[in-house]
């Protein structure tokens, strides 16, 4: 999975905050507004080529069927983050070493959050559960 830019970033937030699918023109607004381009007016124009590379990603969908085109994004911010965490820890070594400095990192907090969790499964999935040991390791690699 690509990584995203900043204006990237910026669109995904506004549609994973948006419960309705958004046009270029509404997005354009919503950046202006939200100050995020740093005083910057952006053209429309640029608006649809970040649409269209987020598309190229999978992460955002296209309505075709209405003019002008409304998107909205694929998979929500958590799934997103999800995709994100699982290809890193696919392409490393020490999956157990990776996984245990980043909890080292967490907060007090977010380790009671993690302790429940696995206590007691997620509260809210939001896809199939993903079991890490049936996942295949890349070549010369254990998972």
């Amino acid at each position: 999975m690509a990584s995203l830019g900043d204006l990237e970033r910026a669109v995904m937030d506004l549609l994973w905050d948006s419960t309705e699918a958004q046009t270029a023109n509404s997005l354009r607004d919503a950046l202006a507004h939200s100050g995020t381009q740093d005083g910057k007016e952006l053209a429309v124009t640029t608006v649809l080529t970040v649409l269209a590379r987020l598309e190229k990603k999978d992460l955002v969908t296209r309505e075709r069927d209405t003019r002008p085109h409304r998107y909205r994004a694929v998979m929500s911010r958590e799934e997103h983050t999800v995709e994100l965490m699982n290809e890193a820890l696919g392409n490393v070594m020490d999956r157990e070493a990776v996984l245990a400095r980043f909890i080292g990192g967490i907060s007090g907090g977010e380790a009671a959050a993690l302790r429940r969790i696995l206590e007691d499964g997620p509260a809210n999935p939001t896809g199939p559960a993903r079991d890490p040991e049936s996942r295949s390791a890349p070549s010369g690699q254990t998972a």
